[in-house]
């Protein structure tokens, strides 16, 4: 309860100041430290069992000072649950605060930046959004998930070029368990991964490779696991596609066949935005196979708050499903 007494304390203080600005966070006095964060809610209906989540309490601290910046995030996920079913009522509480991200950035100049702490795993497009509201669909596509590590604890590093093109490389360095291991889609000790991005205009193309190690309490030794991804994106003022595409496989055989997404959204206005997404995947690991079609708007009233709804069509006919969330930014 003390936990919660103190995000809530945050949050309050955040419109004691006559200036602020939702989403924008606020600065502590004069420090190069300023406080933020987030919430999220959602409606889930799928095979006449009815859930209701109060799903992200999030708080955020981060600045810079000369060539130096940082970040901090505590998480609770999954905080309070209720769902229904034939009748009966079941309630799950999950008061486990979590440290998401936790990372200090060295700037050495405009090509090169240094990382080290946990932070997201610059892999793809879809996993450089790690907040509910700054994504353009409630759910996240498949690739996000089962291909790669979301979360990298270890050092990083990144060059980029801005010339008549972007040329981006990132680099992730890991060699020890995680920071906080129960809050990663993998639990791993190891993780060596490259990423290639290139854009130009209205384009931008990424490539990313990898190793990881698989802690499983099941294996009498870890996992190795390798990993590889193809992202593209086109990005209009009215409209956007992008894809991804990826595999994984152990030194024996391919654990995941293919995992793969193509969406494309258009925007209305700047508060209404209409998505469609497809994805495909074939996860031998957890011996599942689906196609999936999803129907999304997403409502902005203002841009640090996100309403959105999504019917989704599986082929695995029982996992049909309708989401439906609320998100803010603090």
């Amino acid at each position: 309860m003390l936990k919660i007494i103190v995000i809530l304390a945050l949050v309050l203080s955040l419109y004691a100041e006559e200036e602020y600005q939702l989403g924008e966070g606020i600065q502590v006095a004069s420090l190069p430290f300023f406080v933020g964060g987030y919430v999220s809610s959602d409606y889930r209906n799928m095979n006449n069992e009815n859930r209701y989540r109060l799903d992200d309490i999030a708080v955020i601290g981060y600045g810079s000072y000369d060539k130096f910046s940082y970040m901090a995030e505590v998480e609770y996920k999954g905080f309070y649950t209720e769902t229904y079913k034939d009748d009966a009522k079941d309630v799950n509480k999950n008061n486990r605060l979590n440290t998401e991200r936790i990372y200090l950035d060295y700037n050495y100049n405009e090509s090169y930046m240094f990382r080290v702490g946990k932070y997201n795993s610059p892999i793809g497009f879809w996993n450089l959004l790690p907040v509910n509201v700054l994504r353009d669909t409630s759910s996240n596509p498949i690739t996000s998930e089962i291909i790669f590590p979301k979360f990298t604890t270890g050092a990083g590093a990144t060059y980029s070029s801005y010339n008549e093109a972007e040329l981006k490389v990132n680099l992730m360095l890991q060699n020890n368990e995680d920071i906080d291991n129960n809050y990663n889609n993998y639990k791993i000790d190891k993780h060596y991964g490259i990423g290639l991005l290139y854009g130009k205009d209205d384009y931008a193309i990424k490539i990313n490779g990898g190793h990881f190690n698989r802690l499983d309490s099941s294996l009498a030794t870890p996992d190795e696991l390798y990993y590889f991804l193809l992202s593209g994106k086109y990005d209009r003022d009215k409209y956007q596609f992008q894809s991804e595409i990826g595999s994984q496989k152990s030194k024996r055989e391919f654990t995941t066949n293919y995992a793969a997404y193509i969406q494309g959204l258009y925007r209305f206005t700047e508060q209404h935005i209409g998505i469609l997404r497809f994805e495909s995947y074939d996860d031998k690991l957890n011996n599942k196979k689906d196609d999936i079609a999803i129907v999304a708007h997403t409502y902005r009233p203002i841009y640090p708050v996100a309403i959105k709804s999504e019917y989704q069509f599986h082929s695995l006919h029982l996992e049909n499903q309708f989401l439906f969330s609320l998100s803010v930014m603090f």
